[in-house]
């Protein structure tokens, strides 16, 4: 090779691997892999193994068609949470005209993956619209590999639930009460009847709508996938078998007519810890946030975690994931997502700190931090200049 170009290659490599060393989140800022393109894993969530963090998350193209999957499921790794290694695709739409459930041009959102210690396998969980069919499929979708950066085999879908009822649910509730149907959204009657059953007993026999999710493995091993329900009404956790591919029956309801989506969860000093947003599409809102002592409720509403300018759009930005710090006791990042649905390859990530005080989970803005602020007292986290 000629000096010329040997050199330019040289310096194009240098160049990169200057570009890959970063020491410090910059949220809402272009975040440059190691070959210094800006990540694409949206609505993305965090798997810990082995000593490495694997980034899981849709993986967009440009234009209005990017909104729904046209390659798959996109993987990073790093060791230090700042700098990350491209692992490809982890999980590979089906070719047009296959017929599969998931093929090109399906909606593909928020994948999740966990491991399961009984099987050895990594189990990746995502919600799943069928092509062609706008949301009305709403279902959740299953795939496992051997190792963490795939390649992912597609299991099956589900509407969970079928012909079950939730934890709780009385028997006078089974049947609808007279004059049900004819009621008026939003007022305090129609809430009553959906937090008793009326969309759940409509769904009864095809099972529950599943949408926005997420996946949680307790600290006894159990896991469960919780996802917004009941026309994104209503927040359902359910328990996964014991291989986190299926669902043992057991289920119940978050908040009816609560109006919550895109869940993300942790656990701390015994209590779980869930933050949503409200359902306004694309555009972003005010977040949520629930304590419950059980992972099966009841389930109490706090305030808005986010703090500060712009807290009622949580800093122009939708949950999508609570990352637990390795090696930090009670050290959670909350993760999000800036949308752009009219260039979905755009869309930006924040990433902030989560502090607590007492029961209620704190969000501050900071242009700049390192993971040196969970080292703080929580409720001072302070941007690094």
């Amino acid at each position: 090779m000629p000096k010329r170009l040997l050199l330019a290659a040289l310096l194009t490599l240098a160049g990169a691997a200057q570009a890959q060393q970063r020491t410090a989140f910059a949220p809402g800022q272009p975040w440059p892999d190691n070959k210094d393109t800006h990540l694409n894993a949206h609505g993305a969530g965090v798997l810990y193994d082995k000593g490495r963090y694997y980034l899981f998350g849709e993986h967009k193209v440009a234009g209005p068609k990017g909104n729904s999957a046209q390659v798959g499921v996109h993987c990073y790794s790093s060791k230090d949470l700042y700098n990350w290694q491209d692992e490809g695709i982890a999980f590979a739409v089906a070719p047009e005209g296959s017929g599969s459930e998931v093929e090109k041009g399906c909606v593909l959102e928020r994948p999740k993956v966990v491991f399961n210690k009984q099987t050895g396998q990594y189990v990746m969980w995502f919600h799943l619209e069928l092509k062609g069919k706008g949301y009305a499929a709403a279902r959740t979708a299953v795939a496992v590999a051997s190792k963490p950066t795939g390649p992912y085999r597609y299991v099956r879908s589900y509407r969970p639930g079928a012909g079950q009822w939730p934890l709780g649910f009385k028997d006078e509730w089974k049947q609808p009460a007279p004059g049900e149907k004819d009621l008026k959204w939003w007022t305090p009657e129609w809430r009553a009847a959906v937090a008793q059953g009326s969309f759940i007993r409509r769904d009864f026999v095809p099972g529950q709508m599943a949408r926005d999710m997420t996946i949680f493995v307790d600290d006894d091993g159990k896991a469960y996938n919780i996802h917004s329900s009941e026309e994104n009404l209503t927040l359902h956790v359910a328990e996964l078998t014991a291989d986190y591919q299926g669902f043992t029956g057991r289920w119940n309801t978050i908040a009816p007519a609560g109006h919550n989506e895109a869940p993300a969860i942790c656990k701390r000093g015994g209590k779980y810890y869930l933050i949503t947003s409200g359902c306004t599409g694309w555009a972003p809102n005010a977040a949520r946030s629930f304590v419950a002592s059980s992972i099966w409720g009841p389930w109490q509403q706090l305030d808005n975690p986010a703090t500060g300018p712009d807290a009622d759009s949580t800093y122009h930005s939708q949950s999508t994931y609570l990352l637990p710090v390795a090696g930090k006791k009670d050290a959670f990042i909350f993760m999000a997502d800036r949308w752009t649905p009219k260039n979905p390859i755009e869309g930006g990530y924040i990433w902030l700190p989560l502090t607590f005080e007492g029961d209620q989970p704190r969000l501050r803005w900071a242009d700049r931090w390192t993971l040196s602020a969970f080292d703080q007292p929580r409720s001072k986290v302070v941007a690094t200049p």
